[in-house]
């Protein structure tokens, strides 16, 4: 009698199944929101708060990083330029350092002035730090200093997409398909 109403449900079904299909590992239902208390690149105290309204991409790392940091913001500048236009003032990258005795809010801003006006370094103690580092289950670790004093620190490079209201929504990494990274950005711009 309703055979119809069988393929309009399943329809229906499916349809929400791929609405919730990211190119990027989900994180929604695994991680807690945006939240933090670090110090910006004007030296000024902030919270997650300060920036909720617009898609944010968390990114733990150190200037003087060698190739993962640079590398993967690089990308991330590529993925925002590829973005349309009027959504990229909806994106913005929080570089947490996660060398505070070496970046200083000062080196922050010029690390991040080169990746674009969507970058915004942040720093703050090592409690502060480590607080933010394992809300969100990032790890890092100091190398041995060398004869110079100058070390290495191995960190965690995910990416983590939060949406405007600072819910958690993605994981991605370096090696997800940069139009993959473009179409997750542009969805969660699209939803801010």
């Amino acid at each position: 009698m309703y055979k119809w109403l069988f393929p309009v449900a399943v329809s229906l079904a499916l349809a929400g199944c791929d609405s919730a299909n990211w190119h990027g590992t989900d994180i929604s239902e695994t991680m807690p929101p945006l939240d933090f208390h670090l110090v910006d690149e004007n030296g000024e105290a902030v919270t997650a708060e300060d920036y909720t309204g617009k898609t944010t991409l968390l990114f733990f790392g150190f200037t003087h990083c060698p190739d993962v940091c640079p590398t993967s913001l690089a990308r991330m500048t590529a993925a925002i330029k590829q973005v349309d236009e009027p959504l990229r003032d909806d994106i913005q990258v929080l570089f947490v350092s996660v060398d505070p005795s070496r970046d200083t809010p000062e080196v922050m801003q010029a690390y991040t002035d080169v990746f674009g006006p969507q970058f915004i370094g942040l720093t703050g103690d090592k409690a502060d730090i480590d607080a933010v580092t394992n809300r969100y289950r990032a790890t890092y670790e100091y190398g041995e200093k060398d004869e110079h004093g100058n070390y290495d620190v191995s960190h965690t490079s995910a990416i983590y997409a939060f949406d405007s209201d600072g819910d958690a929504r993605l994981l991605m990494r370096e090696s997800d398909p940069l139009d993959s990274t473009v179409a997750d950005l542009t969805r969660l711009a699209e939803q801010g």
